[in-house]
């Protein structure tokens, strides 16, 4: 023993030829890019493990609490997903899948999906409103307070030029912070809808300046955002899908300027380009604010 060393605590010494073992044990007929990713993924999972000094007891904490996550996910929250989200994987992901897929420099950002997009939003016109309100609802006068027109332009990244028929998906929570799925007092599908653009690539419809919101906390994600000390909280935003044939999908959110958690958001989502500005609107009985934004699709590579 070195004696620099002494009443030092000594770093266990584990099996150093476990990670090539289970990395060689990948056949020749793999899948070409579980061959190409695993070998990474596994040395980096080793690493991990002997650099923390990973339990046994650990390790079975967080089996548990991803196979409770599972238990938890359907088709109204997907917990699973939410757990990516508060480390900064989905982002993380969302980047490099629209970095690696983007044709222009020009395209809008993409950002997260979130757990709580539903498919078959109603088809509505264009200058219809996506909020069905009621009097009887607490957040009456703040929706009042927070209406707002959103108009815009879907356009190529390549050539500027208007895409028409393009399909703008767009959802966001009630100003009590509640996607209408987890908010019983709202009608099914209610802050949701899809429109299509017209002639000149133009969506429009009503809905409200966005709130901020604390993600779900009954669950694992919440759990551990409470033993690492951080706060629930997402900035008031508005989600959008856009899509257009032969332009490539694009996911992303818009996130109001006057949020307080515009630079600290629980899923690690704003981008500065995605940040906008409502305006005062006037001589609208049905808007006190109004949104203009337009969304740059990229090709679709074949």
């Amino acid at each position: 023993m070195d004696p620099s060393s002494k009443g030092r605590p000594q770093t266990p010494q584990y099996d150093p030829t476990i990670t090539d073992k289970v990395i060689a044990a990948t056949g020749p007929n793999a899948h070409p890019r579980l061959a190409q990713v695993m070998p990474s993924l596994v040395r980096h999972l080793h690493d991990f493990a002997r650099e923390v000094n990973l339990t046994v007891a650990e390790w079975t904490a967080a089996v548990d609490m991803i196979n409770e996550c599972g238990k938890m996910s359907d088709d109204r929250r997907n917990e699973t997903q939410l757990l990516c989200d508060i480390i900064g994987l989905e982002s993380l992901v969302d980047e490099i899948t629209s970095k690696m897929l983007a044709t222009s420099m020009s395209e809008t950002p993409s950002a997260i999906l979130g757990p709580f997009y539903r498919q078959d939003a109603p088809l509505l016109s264009n200058g219809d409103s996506i909020v069905n309100l009621s009097p009887s609802v607490s957040w009456y006068e703040q929706a009042i307070a927070d209406s707002a027109f959103l108009t815009g332009r879907v356009v190529s990244g390549r050539s500027g030029m208007p895409i028409k028929g393009a399909v703008v998906d767009v959802w966001h929570t009630a100003p009590n912070g509640l996607y209408e799925q987890q908010d019983e007092s709202q009608p099914d599908m209610n802050m949701r809808g899809r429109f299509a653009t017209d002639a000149d690539g133009r969506y429009s419809l009503y809905a409200l300046r966005p709130v901020a919101y604390p993600i779900p906390d009954d669950g694992p994600a919440g759990r551990l955002l409470a033993m690492l000390d951080r706060h629930p909280y997402r900035p008031g935003h508005i989600h959008f899908i856009v899509s257009a044939s032969g332009f490539r999908t694009l996911t992303t959110q818009v996130f109001d300027d006057r949020d307080e958690y515009i630079t600290n958001d629980s899923v690690f989502a704003v981008k500065d380009e995605l940040v906008v500005k409502f305006k005062p609107r006037d001589g609208d009985s049905k808007a006190l604010w109004t949104l203009e934004y337009d969304f740059v699709l990229g090709s679709q590579e074949i």
